[in-house]
Order: structure tokens, then sequence, then C-alpha cells
């Protein structure tokens, strides 16, 4: 009879293990206004909250972060670090603390946490392929080699971005190929490949209601699109005109597809090359129009509402911040918020945006309303921003 009281324990002890272990002084709080701050230099990580607009917490060694990005579990607890060195970094929101770190590869580009959550999928350089761990353990699960050719070479993986289905959909540089793996048996991943998509594929964007697969490539003009509902259809090209073009102008930095910004039926996508936005109508995926901006744009991003893109540039105007009407397609102002803009965030309703501004060693806040700065944090030369809102977004 003493069943009762041992099945008591043996319930309370996993749910007493959950709580979470805060610094001293540290408040209880939510995770859905944090996010973190790459700090690429150092290695580390801010951990900022939005609500106040300022910095919480720091977290150190965490590698080459020169080309870092950040995923984050559905509760928005944790950051998964993608770091240029291959390391991949568990990193606590409300503990400020690294949990764990896996140095999985050699040369790795970005990575993507599944649908449900269980699985962190890595982007590998070197060696060329994705490697899947559990996000719980960071514990290998599953390792997808990007073999091609006579299988015996591996390609450089890009544009790694989750989907539903339980999938991971990514690009092979060195083939020329979309691969989707399907996860939903972890220990089988079941892989379609795609071939002859074009030439270089350099990034991939996932659109937001997760149906188009969007790949740039370097090695020629246009993109290549995969239709997720329907793969059977295979890769189709799409922007033919889209590329350095005829009379472009030397290329300082690519852009990157994931900044394309969706407001209603259409985006708007930096041009290569060019001082130029480009307008594309989803419908028929044909450029529908062209705004003259400052220089040649790397991220072009739209406030969560679609009324406003805010755009920034390469190099010799990374200097510089436009703003973009959606509703007349212009300019309606330019900010100069310092040299070396890297990369901007939208709080998760757009009434605030984040600017990382690597030569000032700050990250500023400027209100979408007024388009004026309300806040400056101090970093350590500031590049990625992400918000842990990302954690309910497909393809982020």
């Amino acid at each position: 009879m003493r069943w009762p009281a041992m099945l008591a324990v043996l319930v309370l002890v996993p749910v007493l293990s959950l709580a979470p272990s805060l610094p001293a002084g540290a408040a209880e709080r939510g995770t859905g206004d944090l996010g973190v701050v790459i700090e690429r230099a150092a290695g580390s990580v801010q951990i900022i909250e939005t609500s106040g607009n300022r910095a919480i917490g720091r977290v150190t060694d965490l590698g080459d972060l020169s080309h870092a990005s950040v995923v984050f579990s559905r509760d928005g607890r944790y950051a998964f670090v993608f770091g240029r060195d291959g390391g991949l970094s568990k990193v606590d929101l409300l503990t400020a603390s690294l949990v764990g770190r896996v140095e999985q590869a050699g040369n790795s580009i970005g990575g993507a946490i599944s649908q449900d959550g269980r699985l962190v999928a890595v982007a590998n350089y070197e060696p060329g392929g994705v490697r899947i761990f559990d996000a719980a353990t960071l514990a290998p699960v599953a390792e997808i080699p990007a073999t091609y050719g006579e299988e015996s070479a591996r390609s450089k993986v890009i544009g790694l971005v989750d989907a539903p289905g339980q999938r991971f959909v990514f690009s092979l540089w060195d083939a020329g190929e979309i691969w989707i793996a399907d996860l939903s048996d972890p220990s089988e991943p079941a892989i379609q490949r795609f071939t002859d998509i074009g030439t270089n594929p350099y990034d991939a964007l996932l659109t937001p209601d997760g149906r188009y697969y969007i790949a740039g490539l370097f090695g020629e003009d246009g993109l290549a699109m995969l239709d997720l509902w329907h793969p059977q259809a295979g890769a189709r090209r799409i922007l033919g005109g889209y590329g350095r073009g005829e009379e472009a102008l030397p290329v300082y930095k690519m852009p990157h597809l994931e900044g394309w910004a969706v407001a209603g039926r259409r985006a708007f996508i930096p041009a290569v090359g060019h001082h130029a936005v480009l307008v594309v109508d989803l419908e028929t995926w044909q450029q529908v129009g062209q705004i003259p901006v400052a220089g040649q744009p790397v991220f072009v991003m739209a406030r969560p509402d679609g009324r406003q893109v805010w755009v920034n540039f390469a190099l010799p105007h990374n200097h510089i911040v436009q703003v973009i009407d959606t509703e007349t397609d212009a300019v309606v102002q330019s900010l100069e918020p310092g040299p070396g803009v890297l990369h901007m965030e939208f709080e998760p309703r757009g009434e605030e945006v984040w600017v990382s501004v690597r030569d000032r060693d700050q990250v500023q806040v400027y209100d979408t309303a007024t388009l004026a700065p309300v806040a400056t944090i101090p970093a350590d030369k500031p590049s990625g921003i992400f918000l842990s809102a990302r954690a309910h977004r497909i393809g982020l």
C-alpha cells in the first residue's frame, strides 16, 4: 500500500529539476522579450531584452563568430549559436550561461532547428554535409554527407532551413543541387535530391509560409525555386535577370537572401551589383518594380506589418540605413547610424528595430513610427541580432 507515496516522489523529482538556476539578484521572467547580439570579434554574445532596451548578460568563449547565426528552442529559453569554426553552442538566456558546446566540424555556415524543436541541424563546408544533434543534449543523432558525382566528392552545404513536415532543406554549392531531408525518423533520414538547379547556389531562403525554397546562384543570373508543396515538380528558374547583369558595378558584398522582405503579395529583394531594391510579384514571380537606393543592398527587411522596408548597404555606403514606404515604393528617410551597419532586427510587433553598428561598438534602437533613435547599447563589434520571437517562425 506504499505505492502512491513512491509514485508521488517519482513524479515530483523531474518537475523540481526544471526550476532555473538564476544568477544572484536575477528576477524570474519569461523569454518572449529576450534575444542575443553577436559580438563577432570577441567570440561572445550579449543577452538583450526589448522591454527595457538593454543588455542583461554576456556569454563568452563561443569560438569564431565571424559569420554566426542563431536559432531558438521552441520555449525561447535556449539560443543555439552556429560558429564559423564548426562550433555549436547552446546558451541559456535566463541564466546567461553556456549549457553545452560541440565542435562538430572544421568549417560551418549556419543551421536550423526542426519543426518539433527536438533536432538541431548544422550546415558544414568541411566536411561537406549536414550533421543533426539532439536539441536537449547536443548528442549526435545523424549525419548526411553531401556527396555528388561519383559519390566520392563532398560539397559545401549552404542555405540550410527548417521546413514543415519535420524537414530540412539545403543547397550544395559545388554540386548545384537542392536536397530535402525528412527527419520524421531521425535514425534514417529520407533524402530527395534535385540536380542541375544552377551554378554555385550561395544562399537561400524559405518564404514565411514555408512553401517556397529559393536559392541564389553565384555562378549565373537567376534564382532556383522549389515548391515544397509539390516537390515532385522539381526546381525551376525564376527572375532570369537577377544577378550582376551586363552593366553591374563591382560586387562588394553578396546580399543575404534571408533578408528578403515580404509585404503582402510582393517581395522586396536586394539587387546584386546595383543601387536598387527590386519589387517582385509573388503570384507570378516576375519583377514589377525597382526602387533606387543609396548603395548596394545587403539586407532588405520588412517591418512585421509590411508597411515599411528597411535597407542597409555594403561598402562604401555601410553607414546608411534607408526606410522605404511600401505603399508608395519610395525612400522616405535616410538614417546614418554610423560606419559598419551589419544587421537589423524588428521587435515582434514592429514598434522598434535594433541596428548593429560594428565600427561604433554599438547597437542602436529606433522607433519605427518616428524613425528616431531611442536607445544605444554598447557592444563589442556587434553583427547579427536575433530575438527569441524567431522560435515561432518557419525558416528562421
